[in-house]
This record gives C-alpha cells, structure tokens and sequence, in this order.
C-alpha cells in the first residue's frame, strides 16, 4: 500500500511541475511580445527612418508644379524607431549614444519649414509615426536626427540621411 501510495504522490508532483513549467514558460513569453526595451542611459543606437539607417526616402504629398522650394506634408504609414546596436554598423551610419541620462530619443526634421511637434521614441524597435502637419521639401536630400534626451555631456545623436520624394500630381513639371 505504501508503494502505491508513493507513486501517486510522485505522479501528482511531476503534473504539478509540468503546469507549473508550462506556465512560467508561457508568462514569460508573454511579457517578451508586451514589453519592448526601453531607451536607458549608456545605451549605443541607430536611427531609421522607414526601416532604414542608410538611404531612407520619405514620401511627401505636393501638387502642383514643384520647385525647389515646393513644401508637402509627409504621407500616412512612414515611421521612424530606433534600434540598440549590438555588434558593428555599417561604415556610413551615425551612431548615436544616450549618454548618461537619456531615457527617450526626440526626432527632429532638419530641413522641416514648419514647427514640428515633438516625436519622441521611448523604446527600441518601436515604431512612431511621423507626423502628417509638418511641411517637408517636396524633393531632394534632408536629414533627420535622433537627439537622446534629457541630454548630457556625454550624448551623441545619431543621424539619418534621408531623401524627399513627391508622389503628387505633377502637371506640367
């Protein structure tokens, strides 16, 4: 009798740790898709702009003929993040570094001819969206920076050559 009793009491040990195992597992993967890494101080890191460190385009929305000087706001669905760097980057990127407070990044449009509101990214590999009030060149090179902040002595921004693309009407352009 105390044969089988000990086999029961094993058996229902082993079912408890199975769930339990089972359990962990599945809590810890939930919290890996739910929380992404947050932007800390001392942390190395890359802009993107669509997806891309190194020849990013930005869509502009213009009509009409455009010019030189031709202003559009940016197209719905493009995005800017940034990404921890782990490893070596390519020879072209600009590495930013968070120096030794920042906990965010604020995006600025260098060549943006209205007051951007600000964007900032709090995590890496989250995607924020660009903002569709600001007035962007309708064609032609720009950058965007990737400026840590709260700023310190030590932060270096990161940034990201981009070109200006119309995809409006054009008649007669």
């Amino acid at each position: 009798m105390r044969s089988r009793h000990h086999r029961l009491r094993s058996l229902g040990t082993v079912a408890a740790l199975a769930v339990l195992g089972g359990t962990v597992g599945l809590s810890s993967a939930g919290a890996a898709v739910v929380s992404p890494l947050p932007v800390g101080p001392g942390q190395t890191f890359v802009g993107q702009v669509n997806g891309v460190t190194i020849g990013a385009v930005v869509k502009v929305g213009c009509s009409g003929v455009v010019t030189p000087t031709s202003v559009g706001h940016p197209l719905a669905g493009q995005h800017v993040s940034v990404q921890l760097v782990s490893g070596t980057t390519p020879a072209s990127a600009t590495v930013g570094y968070t120096g030794s407070s920042a906990n965010g990044d604020v995006v600025s449009f260098g060549n943006a001819y209205s007051t951007a509101p600000v964007t900032e990214v709090k995590a890496y590999g989250l995607a924020v969206e660009i903002p569709q009030t600001i007035n962007l060149p309708c064609n032609g090179p720009g950058t965007v920076a990737f400026v840590p902040a709260p700023t310190s002595h030590t932060a270096q921004t990161a940034l990201v050559d981009v070109t200006f693309v119309s995809v409006g009407v054009n008649p007669g352009g």
